[in-house]
């Protein structure tokens, strides 16, 4: 596993900065909530009736006076747009980085196949995100253990694993694309981020364009259908697996007949 350990070693600083600025967010707002509880049981009927805003956040489904419903917006927010752009440059950097960098040479002065290659560096970008993902559950809980809050475990395990799975699609897509680029392409994986973070939006505008959930991680993130019906949507979902298969896919068979130079 020498090129896990290598992949690890040289991430590890922006892995550090990544997860203590989102964990970060995270406690505040959740740390906060006592303050704006009260205020949001006001204004939680106004925020519902703000036509296509409420419906592009959810707003419009639940209560956000509650504290489920005030972390699924709020928290969920910090956690899918930080974990998604972290997770978008972690995939688009894993393949291109050697040469943009001029680092193929340390590559192949060991004796790995491309595959082999290609496996540890993805399971590289997987155990990061799962540090990540895993600081983020343990700050959330001891947060919420501070301000006296008991949420609901379920819910709260079901919109975890929704923002997991939600990461390892962007990554893998972008982990994809990095195997057919030859620079490091941060603006390809932070565009990519971005543009399925908008789709989302515009698919809870209207049911017209619904069918866009289909083509954008943050289809199954939605907080607002997980509070109401305890699961994941299980149409998305493997949609989602699918395409996050596709990228894994794309980046064995493009490296494989890879000229790194």
């Amino acid at each position: 596993m020498t090129i896990l350990k290598h992949e690890l070693k040289q991430g590890r600083n922006a892995l550090i900065i990544w997860t203590a600025v989102i964990v970060s967010m995270l406690g505040i707002c959740i740390l906060i909530y006592p303050e704006m509880g009260s205020q949001m049981t006001e204004l939680s009927g106004a925020f519902a009736n703000m036509g296509g805003f409420s419906a592009a956040f959810g707003m419009d489904k639940i209560n956000f006076g509650e504290f489920m419903g005030f972390f699924s917006v709020e928290c969920g927010n910090i956690l899918g747009l930080g974990g998604a752009f972290f997770a978008a440059l972690l995939g688009i950097s894993a393949l291109s980085k050697e040469e943009k960098e001029h680092t193929a040479e340390f590559l192949f002065t060991h004796p790995l196949s491309r595959n082999k290659i290609v496996f540890q560096k993805g399971l590289s970008v997987l155990v990061q995100i799962i540090i990540l993902n895993a600081m983020a559950i343990f700050i959330c809980l001891l947060s919420a253990f501070l301000i006296g809050e008991k949420p609901d475990i379920r819910s709260l395990a079901m919109l975890f694993l929704a923002y997991l799975i939600m990461q390892i699609e962007t990554a893998a897509i972008c982990f994809g694309v990095s195997a057919w680029i030859n620079g490091g392409g941060p603006g390809i994986g932070l565009g990519s981020a971005a543009l399925f973070y908008f789709l989302n939006l515009v698919s809870n505008l209207t049911t017209h364009a619904e069918f866009l959930k289909f083509f954008t991680p943050f289809g199954y993130t939605d907080g607002a259908d997980i509070l109401i019906n305890g699961s994941l949507r299980a149409e998305y979902t493997a949609v989602g697996l699918l395409f996050t298969a596709a990228g894994i896919a794309s980046a064995f068979w493009k490296y494989q007949r890879k000229d790194i130079m």
